[in-house]
């Protein structure tokens, strides 16, 4: 029967920074339903996703694998997927509903790959002849008169256009609607298990005008800048540009709209959950879950998107509230153990009952959403982003971050208990060396492992390295064991 194992809800937006969460203390944004959702539940304070980039991350939670087991070491649009023991597959054979509403970044765009019912956005065309739900739904209901926002200015512009017209019409809205609409229609015999996969905060920072409005004169946080950073400090004449300064009126309005279009997605969850409260009974027996795939850099340090180790960037957001009717689990408390995206997989596995495959690389909160002390955990994480042009190595226990650039060979070090906005690169001095070497030292175990990369020689980091983004050859049955971590 469905009441005995629980239902899931894992909700998904793209791009959202751990520390845009009002619950946590964030001076600006409004978020009262996360605040509603961690008071029932555990906000994980160090999660970090293993590659800041929105497939390699998404593959990385339906595998539970590392991107170097995946091989999705970066972005590379227009690959085909194709692995073996897949969250959702494995959900669905054991007699889940499974539903996505929203954004995937599947290839083939149309594919289902588990999911049973895929109400689909997308901003992007990789397959032919492709439409997304959305935009058809839109373009039926206006007779096409009103466009996406990303239509007319892609999917990754700075630029910063509220949305003027109906509000029912926008993505966010819709995205909560047809998830209420397919809870309202689920299968009431088997439980379900839903990813509700809000395309934004990710660009375009399009919020419906009325939420741009809430922050049209409210006081903003300083921009945090580096003592490292001066070599971004150029204009920025690039509206897709990962690096660069804008003119400070151009940039206070992109922070108010991406704070914006955050109130609005956490008004739409509410949405759900009251829906799921109070006509569909089912907030109870449900699991549910709010995390994101990478931050937005919002232009940190003079630097915009995600693609590396930093803050902004890697450090994702983690809410996890076990079913309302389980007994004697902790609610509304925060807990530091150093978590990855990986281990969403074994998570889900392991709640409803399932067994974990040996493929699975990450590690079960179960234990932790209990309030148990696990024996062992793991010390740190690794994460990576390559790209043709280079890339980044990092390691992080949520307290410290060793950070390296595979082409230059720069090395960061930051001290994030007393420096969580990464204003003093560490690396040289002195004071640290020590610490430095211990973290170096990590990294290197871990890249020596990768001989194929070429990272490491005689015992030493090596740059001017590049790495690919994508390593087709890893990807059919994706072998574990093969870089053991």
């Amino acid at each position: 029967m469905a009441s005995e194992r629980p239902n899931i809800l894992y909700i998904f937006p793209d791009q959202w920074r751990f520390d845009c969460m009002e619950h946590i203390g964030h001076p600006a944004v409004e978020t009262p339903f996360l605040t509603e959702l961690a008071g029932h539940g555990i906000t994980f304070t160090h999660a970090y996703t293993s590659c800041p980039s929105c497939i390699a991350t998404r593959i990385s939670i339906l595998t539970g694998m590392t991107p170097s087991n995946t091989g999705r070491l970066g972005y590379r649009d227009g690959v085909p997927w194709r692995y073996a023991n897949t969250l959702v597959e494995l959900l669905r054979n054991s007699g889940y509903q499974t539903i996505n509403v929203g954004k995937t970044h599947f290839h083939p765009q149309r594919a289902h790959f588990g999911y049973e019912i895929n109400e689909l956005y997308d901003t992007q065309k990789f397959t032919p002849y492709f439409t997304s739900d959305y935009n058809i739904w839109l373009r039926e209901k206006t007779g096409g008169e009103i466009v996406d926002t990303a239509t007319d200015l892609g999917p990754n512009s700075i630029v910063a256009q509220p949305w003027v017209h109906p509000e029912h019409l926008h993505p966010n809205a819709w995205t909560a609607t047809k998830a209420i609409e397919r809870l309202e229609r689920r299968d009431p015999s088997r439980p379900f298990f839903m990813t509700l996969n809000f395309h934004r905060p990710h660009p375009p920072y399009d919020p419906p005008q009325s939420f741009y409005d809430r922050y049209a004169d409210r006081e903003l946080p300083p921009v945090p800048v580096g003592n490292w950073a001066k070599k971004f400090d150029t204009p920025l004449t690039d509206q897709v540009a990962a690096t660069g300064r804008v003119p400070q009126r151009m940039h206070d309005r992109t922070r108010r709209a991406y704070f914006a279009q955050m109130t609005n997605i956490d008004f739409q969850i509410g949405r759900v959950l009251r829906w799921m409260l109070r006509f569909g009974h089912c907030i109870d027996n449900t699991m549910i879950v709010f995390g994101s795939d990478h931050g937005e850099l919002l232009g940190d340090h003079h630097m915009w998107r995600k693609m590396n180790g930093f803050e902004g960037s890697s450090h994702v957001p983690l809410i996890v509230q076990l079913p309302r009717n389980m007994k004697g689990v902790p609610r509304n408390v925060r807990d530091d153990h150093t978590v990855t995206l990986e281990d969403m997989m074994p998570m889900f596995l392991e709640e409803a009952g399932l067994p974990i495959p040996k493929t699975v690389e990450g590690r079960s909160l179960s234990g932790i959403l209990r309030g148990e002390k696990p024996k062992e955990w793991r010390e740190f994480m690794h994460g990576e982003h390559c790209r043709p042009n280079g890339g980044w190595q990092y390691l992080t226990d949520g307290n410290e971050k060793y950070m390296y650039e595979t082409m230059t060979g720069e090395e960061f070090f930051f001290d994030l208990k007393n420096d969580p906005q990464e204003l003093y690169n560490l690396a040289n001095d002195t004071k640290h060396a020590e610490r430095m070497a211990m973290w170096r030292g990590r990294l290197v175990d871990i890249l020596a492992k990768r001989p194929q990369d070429g990272l490491v020689k005689d015992g030493k980091l090596q740059k001017g390295i590049k790495l690919p983004p994508v390593r087709p050859e890893l990807m059919e049955g994706a072998t574990p064991g093969l870089h053991e971590h």
